[in-house]
Formats: structure tokens, C-alpha cells, sequence
């Protein structure tokens, strides 16, 4: 009897090691993947407004384990791009100030409002947070700034104001200039807005310049940035510590169109139209705010961080 438990004994034994030696690559993987934090995210689609510009500061990136700081910035930033509500990725244990690194972006308002910058309006964030775990599991949450109820009938009339105010015989330049034209003709600088006062207009979104138009810079900006989109022209938008306009690439080179100071306040309420901002360069724009003589609180409204919009970075 002992004899028989004995063989029954070995036998499974031997089953047991079988299995494992077929199995053991699968079993060592996982046991190391256990053990690393080197388990893999979940991809998905990006959607339709994601961005496939290049630019300097920040990348889209189709590995999603992070191995420094500047692979967790264009993780954040290609969470954004793709239009992903929520993304989770996972800190390897070799990179070993991964989670210190998270905190860090993910606390620095800054940064993160720089990161949204380089992302189509329809897929910038209203607010974003993130949670992370000792077990280097990272968890980034995004409410959008635009719904999709409101995307699709503002994508339809931003579709209309290009289709009227443009056609096939004009360059990209011509097209840009008629388009920001007709948005500063129709639109009004909200002061009450700008100046932290009660507003009934949405003035800082898109639905501001359309529907009330009335804007302050972010939503001319934003506007502009959609519809270089659908024009096919690299953009991106600069924010200073105040302000906010677009980038725009023509003709292998980077220029700044700004709205809003194309669109003065006047004392006396008189609509004007200028373009002293219109696709210009950087020293171009510094020269702008020096002959337009600005006070002490507006001086700093396009001094901008040239490591971060590093299309601009001067010698």
C-alpha cells in the first residue's frame, strides 16, 4: 500500500515537473512581470482629433513603460493627444524614482496646462488627476474641457465658417487672414471675463466666439487652433504666465498669430481690426508690445518659455 502511494507519489511528481519545464518561460515571464511592475497597458485608439505634428518639447509614444522624466511628460502628453479618459500604465522597479517623478508632473499646474498645449482644444482637459500606488500602478484620469454633444455642433459650424469665408484658390496664408478677420469682426473682447467678474458668456471656449461672441484669448485661441486642424497646418498653442495664442507652421517656418491683441480694447468702444500679430516672428512680437508702449501689467503677456516652445528658442 505504501509502495503504491509512493508511485502514485512519483508519478505526479513527474507530471508536475513536466509541466512546468513546457511551461516555464510563461511562468518565469510572469513571475518576473510580478515582480518588476512591468505589467502591460491596455492600448487603445486615439480618436479622430488626435495630432500627428511633431514637435520639440513632447512626442507620442507607443511604449507606455516609462524609463525617465521626460518619457513620463510625453506619457501624459499622448494620454491627452489620443483622447483617452482614463489610461493606466505602470512604473518598472529599475526606474526607481518613477513614482516620485509622477508626483511631480502631476502636481505642477504649470506643466500640465504647457503638456495641453501641444493637443487639439477638443481633447484638452478641464481638469486631469492622477493616482498612483507603492505597487507602480499609475492611473491618469481626464475630464475634457469640450463634450461630445458639443464637439459635433461645433465641429458643423466651424466647418461652415471655413466653407464661407474660403475657397480652393487661396493659399494657406490667405485663408488664415480671412478666417481671423471675420472671428474679430464678429467677436468682442469680454472684459468682465478677463477681468474675473461675473460674465454670461462662455467666453473663455469655443462656444463664446460662435454663439455669444464675445472671447477672451483662450477661446479665440482655441477656435484658431481647430481650425488649422482642418486646414491641415501644424499648430500648437503658447501660453505666457496671462495669455495664450496660436503657432502656427507655413513655409517651413514657425510664426505666432495672436487674436485677442489684433482684437484691442478701445476707450472710446470702437471695433478695430489689425493684424500687428498676424504671423509674425518672435522678435517680431517682442518688437510689437514694445512700439504698442503696454503697462507694467500687460509686459509679460508674450513672454513665453522657450524650452517648452522650443519652435521659438532664439540664440
Amino acid at each position: 500500500m505504501i509502495k503504491l502511494k509512493n508511485i502514485v507519489f512519483f508519478i505526479v511528481c513527474v507530471i508536475v515537473f513536466f509541466v512546468i519545464g513546457i511551461n516555464f518561460n510563461q511562468i518565469q515571464s510572469k513571475i518576473n512581470r510580478f515582480f518588476t511592475n512591468s505589467r502591460e497597458p491596455e492600448i487603445k485608439e486615439g480618436n479622430e482629433y488626435e495630432r500627428n505634428y511633431t514637435y520639440l518639447f513632447v512626442k507620442q509614444v507607443d511604449d507606455y513603460t516609462p524609463k525617465n522624466y521626460d518619457e513620463l511628460i510625453n506619457i501624459f502628453y499622448s494620454v491627452l493627444n489620443k483622447g483617452w479618459d482614463e489610461f493606466t500604465f505602470y512604473c518598472p522597479t529599475e526606474y526607481e524614482e518613477c513614482l516620485d517623478d509622477v508626483g511631480m508632473i502631476s502636481n505642477d499646474n504649470d506643466l500640465l496646462s504647457s503638456i495641453n498645449d501641444f493637443v487639439s482644444p477638443y481633447n484638452s482637459y478641464a481638469t486631469i488627476k492622477t493616482a498612483y500606488d507603492k505597487t507602480g500602478e499609475v492611473t491618469i484620469k481626464v475630464a475634457h474641457l469640450y463634450s461630445n454633444k458639443e464637439i459635433k455642433q461645433i465641429d458643423k459650424d466651424i466647418d461652415t465658417l471655413i466653407e464661407e469665408n474660403t475657397d480652393s484658390s487661396m493659399s494657406n496664408e490667405e485663408k488664415i487672414r480671412a478666417l481671423h478677420d471675420i472671428i474679430i469682426n464678429e467677436t468682442k473682447y469680454d472684459n468682465d471675463k478677463a477681468n474675473n467678474k461675473d460674465s454670461k458668456y462662455d467666453s473663455a471656449r469655443i462656444p463664446g466666439v460662435l454663439y455669444d461672441h464675445y472671447a477672451i484669448c483662450s477661446g479665440y485661441t482655441d477656435i484658431m487652433a481647430v481650425i488649422l486642424d482642418k486646414l491641415g497646418i501644424p499648430n500648437f498653442k503658447v501660453s505666457s504666465s496671462n495669455h495664450v495664442w496660436n503657432a502656427v507652421y507655413l513655409d517651413n517656418t514657425w510664426y505666432h498669430l495672436d487674436l485677442t491683441w489684433d482684437d484691442p480694447v478701445t476707450t472710446t468702444g470702437k471695433d478695430l481690426l489689425e493684424h500687428n500679430y498676424f504671423l509674425i516672428s518672435t522678435e517680431e512680437l517682442m518688437g510689437q508690445d514694445k512700439e504698442n508702449n503696454t503697462s507694467s501689467t500687460d509686459k509679460n503677456n508674450h513672454y513665453f518659455n522657450q524650452d517648452i516652445y522650443a519652435e521659438f528658442k532664439t540664440k
